[in-house]
């Protein structure tokens, strides 16, 4: 996610001493077969160059057992975002062997909640290692100092980066096929690291993007930037769509075919109307708003009012303001009401509150119980932090280029996207729109892989679209490894 909960920061705990990893043994039925896997469990200690431990970093690594030459066998680097989340959303929400048990739709079951096998996880394809960043999960700095250094865009990679190496280093995996897989801020950390970690000598085959964002100004709604206000029309559109909020002839386009009819006026109309400014005529406004309400379902006065520029977080509580309903950020499908509906913003955002009880729920007996890893450290699943975006003097923090110059290095590599129609933290045009705009060179346009699901940031919470975006992610892997 790539705005955290608003919470109070807290200074990093005393961090617990790297003892030995615990290793257990454990089995699941998945594509119809037994499969035998171990997982390990652990602190990796972060070291300078003079060998002093400055952070441990928490992860979970699930290893398929069985395998003759364990240096072939793939190996996946699984994180999620925020800044300031740990990677339970990933390691408890269907990668893994085990998921936490939603419903169907991805909404919250009723409580107690329960952890269940997952047949379509990654792991018949890939060794996988969880990992969770500094101040989130159990992992720590040994300092605030050191905790400041590791929360900002570059400390983030090189701390990520110094564990990949170390994981390698420890288990013999440096001729393993090389994978990074991350969600949301992930994506952000993953296109660093591939530029990064390419300059010292690791080549990945294959980046796995889920609800992406590489560029933060398609994100950020500041005075003079009109680039969110375009990039997050179509999914304002899908929403409405999805909530019956259209116009009745455009309610029965199939989502895809009227996402086509938005983004094809936002490119030759919306765009336009925003590059004018203040210069645009009354006329030329009116028939922009039309086209608003036509693709938003929001009032007339309401976007007119707007300047023909909606902020999300207005639009998540303006759409069903009638119904005194707000819909979610992380995935827009979901809806609650709070005690003001005269607000522009929401008092919370229903998709992210029907996830964190489950996760938090399954997560914390799952640690103790079936990995057997003990600590009485507070598991961090998400918390604001103080987050070092870089010197303004460089404009918006931007990966994008560093995901473009490890594909120049290493042309090999491939990349597998994945994004939500309703998905209002990242959108999913927002990250066409980046792609296209990384100056690649022809020879390595091919290397993208994109897909589109109809649920919200966390493709996998919703069943059906777990198992397409499982079955796509493991068939990338396999074809990034014999390409």
């Amino acid at each position: 996610m790539t705005e955290s909960t608003e919470q109070k920061t807290t200074p990093p705990a005393a961090i617990e001493p790297p003892a030995d990893p615990i290793v257990k043994q454990h089995s699941i039925t998945a594509n119809g077969a037994e499969l035998n896997y171990t997982t390990t469990t652990g602190l990796m200690p972060i070291k300078d160059d003079k060998g002093e431990i400055k952070a441990t970093l928490f992860y979970v690594a699930y290893t398929k057992d069985g395998v003759d030459d364990i240096g072939n066998r793939p190996l996946t680097i699984v994180y999620n975002g925020g800044p300031g989340s740990s990677t339970v959303w990933l390691h408890m929400g269907g990668v893994a062997p085990k998921r936490v048990e939603m419903l169907a739709d991805g909404g919250m079951p009723k409580p107690p909640f329960k952890l269940v096998d997952n047949e379509y996880t990654w792991l018949t394809e890939t060794d996988l290692v969880f990992v969770d960043p500094v101040d989130t999960g159990f992992s720590r700095a040994v300092s605030d100092e050191e905790a400041e250094k590791a929360k900002g865009v570059e400390g983030d990679i090189a701390t990520v980066g110094e564990f990949i190496r170390m994981y390698l280093v420890r288990n013999a995996r440096w001729s393993s096929p090389l994978f990074l897989a991350g969600e949301s801020y992930g994506t952000f950390r993953s296109a660093g690291l591939a530029g990064y970690l390419i300059d010292r000598g690791m080549a990945f085959n294959g980046i796995i993007l889920i609800s992406s964002i590489l560029n933060m100004q398609t994100a950020r709604f500041t005075l003079g930037n009109d680039l969110p206000y375009q990039l997050f029309l179509p999914t304002y559109a899908a929403t409405a769509w999805y909530h019956g909020l259209v116009d009745k002839n455009l309610k029965k386009k199939p989502v895809r075919e009227f996402l086509d009819e938005v983004e094809a006026w936002v490119e030759s109309d919306y765009v336009q109307a925003l590059s004018l400014g203040d210069r645009i005529t009354d006329k030329h406004a009116a028939q922009v708003a039309d086209a608003l309400v036509k693709y938003t379902g929001l009032p007339l006065e309401y976007v007119l009012a707007s300047n023909l520029r909606i902020n999300i977080h207005q639009f998540c509580k303006a759409l069903k303001r009638s119904e005194r309903r707000h819909v979610g950020r992380l995935d827009s499908r979901f809806t609650s009401w709070d005690k003001d509906a005269i607000d522009d913003t929401a008092e919370f955002d229903p998709s992210m509150n029907g996830i964190i009880p489950p996760f938090t729920s399954v997560l914390n007996p799952y640690f103790r119980q079936d990995l057997g890893y003990e600590s009485d450290v507070e598991y961090h699943i998400i918390r604001g932090l103080k987050w070092n975006w870089g010197d303004a003097k460089e404009g918006y923090s931007d990966t994008s280029d560093a995901l473009r110059s490890a594909l120049a290095k290493n042309p090999y590599m491939k990349v597998f996207v994945a994004s939500g129609y309703y998905d209002l933290a990242t959108p999913y045009y927002a990250t066409e729109y980046t792609v296209s705009h990384m100056n690649l060179d022809p020879s390595v346009r091919g290397n993208f892989r994109m897909e589109e699901y109809p649920t919200g940031h966390m493709v996998y919470i919703d069943f059906e679209q777990l198992v397409a975006m499982n079955e796509h992610c493991r068939e990338f892997i396999r074809d990034a490894v014999a390409n």
